[in-house]
């Protein structure tokens, strides 16, 4: 029954150290991203899908998803 007190608190020892490890790489700017931001603005945003957006009126009848060029 001991060995349970035991590998408890080497358990939470540990998990303590590595709270603390990862405590300091955060106020150290380690998780900083300085790369991200300036490539941002060369990737194109998402384009709105016209019957997706006709899809949301109640009034318009529905319209196949899967259109083939004919």
């Amino acid at each position: 029954m001991s060995i349970i007190y035991v590998l408890l608190s080497l358990s939470l020892g540990v998990a303590l150290i590595f709270f603390i490890a990862f405590i300091v790489a955060v106020r150290k700017g380690q998780f900083d991203d300085t790369y991200t931001p300036s490539v941002r603005m060369l990737f194109e945003d998402e384009l709105v899908d016209e019957d997706e957006c006709a899809d949301n009126d109640t009034d318009k009848e529905e319209k196949p998803k899967n259109k083939k060029p004919e």
